[in-house]
């Protein structure tokens, strides 16, 4: 494949993938502007090896790699604060990066990413995974490097987290 060919390939790779990666980013991140970054990272490390990427695994590959360099990141800061308390209201939201099909609301986008921040990391990455991406279990076991059974118990226990986070919220809402 020639330079230009495999550039115009990977420009229309990035015009189409850049929406959902952006959104699975910002769940994992909390933070848009982290979300940018992480979203260049990534397709920066993919359009090195574009040549290899195979037809049809674009986007997975890609997902993949965002997810292992959010985990790389994460493993040297271990600090992260998902949601500014002093960021103005819906920050994310209505930029084409939060979690527009899945919440239009700017509370209910705010209390999502508030309840995926209360998520240990490896649950926070399943439970976006499998559900907001809507992977299958072995599709989620192979970009993140773990076994389908982890997949199934994570999810689980993220759910579940998820779940009491939401209780906890409606009793303190009343």
């Amino acid at each position: 494949m020639r330079k230009r060919e495999r550039d115009e390939e990977f420009s229309a790779f990035v015009h189409a993938a850049t929406p959902e990666l952006l959104r699975v980013a910002w769940f994992l991140t909390g933070d848009v502007e982290d979300a940018k970054e992480l979203v260049q990272a990534a397709l920066t490390k993919t359009y090195a090896v574009w040549s290899r990427v195979r037809p049809g695994q674009a986007m997975p590959y890609t997902r993949t790699v965002l997810v292992n360099h959010r985990n790389d990141t994460w493993r040297k800061h271990r600090r992260e604060v998902l949601v500014d308390p002093h960021a103005p209201s819906g920050d994310g939201g209505g930029r084409g990066v939060g979690p527009a099909p899945v919440a239009d609301d700017v509370a209910v986008q705010q209390d999502l990413i508030q309840a995926l921040a209360a998520l240990p990391e490896q649950q926070r990455r399943v439970v976006v995974l499998r559900h907001y991406c809507d992977l299958s279990e072995a599709t989620v076991a192979h970009e993140l490097g773990i076994s389908t059974g982890t997949v199934k118990s994570t999810a689980a226990r993220g759910l579940a987290n998820l779940r009491k986070y939401y209780a906890h919220f409606e009793e303190t809402v009343r």
